[in-house]
């Protein structure tokens, strides 16, 4: 690895787990033309330049979804590398949200509650079981 690929600083995502009472939470599918198009992920998107990351959350939930988040929590935070970038993802939870998910970019989604949809995005695969612990406390 050179310095000049130490040197890249990590992209900031916020995302976002919307979660009912029962434990369901809400996978988006990536949309044709992004990289890993056809994966499945928690939604969310890049933190813009002067917004905090929850501010980020909530335009990317409209954006995406058509969702008002109402509240959230913050959760965890990853870093991953992936071919095409390097990310800082954070994670929040939110149990209050209002409207029903649209497909707004032409992307799929699901509920799950036992997670079955694949292909996962990579950074995702080791967050399911530490978001079972907080849906189930297992």
């Amino acid at each position: 690895m050179s310095g000049a690929e130490l040197k890249v600083k990590p992209v900031d995502v916020a995302v976002g787990i919307l979660m009912k009472p029962n434990g369901d939470v809400l996978l988006g599918q990536r949309p044709v033309g992004k990289p890993y198009e056809g994966y499945w992920e928690f939604p969310g998107g890049k933190v813009d330049p002067g917004e905090t990351v929850l501010q980020a959350l909530k335009r990317e939930f409209v954006e995406e979804l058509g969702l008002t988040i109402n509240s959230a929590e913050e959760w965890c935070g990853v870093e991953h590398v992936y071919e095409h970038a390097h990310v800082r993802l954070h994670f929040f939870i939110s149990r209050d949200w209002s409207g029903e998910p649209q497909g707004l970019e032409g992307q799929a989604f699901a509920w799950q509650g036992a997670v079955g949809v694949e292909p996962l995005l990579p950074a995702t695969i080791p967050l399911l079981e530490w978001l079972d612990q907080v849906r189930y406390g297992s």
